[in-house]
């Protein structure tokens, strides 16, 4: 049975050695490499490039990347736990309301993207509604700022906060909800004291859906923060293309990946105690 258990698992095992762990080994070499005269790698070996990431400039744009993956993690579950708890209850019309979800993921993200920016620029639809309204006399400023990137964030990710609530709201017996209602509690002391600690799974689960892509994000906040907002995320993709300092970059990745890795255990140990 082992036998057959690890030749089942071997084309996988072997996948992800080749699309995972070797890919990683290389950028962590690259880390500790120079930069090449004309761009790519060279020697000597250095640890150069992570002692370059406590330089308060990347510094405040890891922290800027945080804050942003932080509000739009929050927003979401604000807008996404309401509208799983609206479906879970829906009856007959679940399946239609969750297919009203996943629909934007019909349409390409980049597409999506791009309509945000045909929304929110000067001369967009939003500002010449309100120009033609005569609600404002000069376009509003709604594009290339964070609010702009936390609005593009929201609309990508709020569908990875409502699919597992809702696969923990759908499940939760109503007769716990009966029974603390005959024990006196009102609607509000419900929802925090027993509705919320029961999603508490479910909240976890879509935090961390939602947290790891907005840390890493660069395409939402190069289209839609343009110059004014540059993430983490930016700055890796940066260092690879223009700068062509791939160590730097390799670095920088690696930083990223460590923060989400030890953000994620940190969630699953506070999980863990919680249960």
């Amino acid at each position: 049975m082992n036998r057959l258990r690890a030749r089942l698992l071997a084309p996988a095992a072997a996948l992800a050695f080749l699309t995972v762990v070797a890919p990683l080994a290389i950028i962590c070499l690259y880390s500790f490499m120079s930069r090449g005269a004309y761009g790519g790698v060279g020697q000597p070996f250095t640890s150069e490039n992570y002692t370059r990431l406590l330089d308060p400039l990347y510094g405040a744009i890891l922290w800027r990347s945080f804050w942003v993956a932080a509000v739009s993690t929050l927003i979401c579950l604000a807008l996404g736990f309401p509208l799983a708890l609206f479906i879970a209850r829906s009856g007959e019309k679940k399946n239609l309301y969750l297919s009203l979800v996943i629909l934007p993921f019909w349409t390409s993200f980049l597409i999506r993207t791009y309509a945000w920016m045909f929304l929110l620029r000067d001369t967009g639809l939003i500002n010449t509604a309100l120009l033609s309204a005569g609600i404002i006399r000069e376009p509003l400023p709604m594009l290339y700022n964070n609010g702009a990137v936390i609005l593009g964030l929201v609309y990508g990710f709020l569908p990875f906060m409502v699919l597992p609530l809702y696969a923990i709201l759908e499940r939760l017996d109503p007769s716990l909800m009966e029974a603390a209602a005959d024990l006196g509690a009102r609607p509000r002391e419900t929802l925090f004291r027993v509705i919320l600690p029961l999603c508490a799974p479910g909240i976890r689960a879509g935090a961390i859906l939602v947290f790891v892509p907005c840390l890493g994000t660069y395409l939402t906040s190069d289209l839609l923060g343009g110059s004014k907002t540059i993430l983490i995320g930016n700055l890796v993709q940066n260092q690879f293309t223009s700068a062509r300092d791939w160590p730097f970059g390799a670095a920088a990745s690696l930083a990223l990946m460590a923060a989400a890795t030890l953000l994620l255990f940190a969630a699953r140990r506070s999980g863990e105690e919680l249960l």
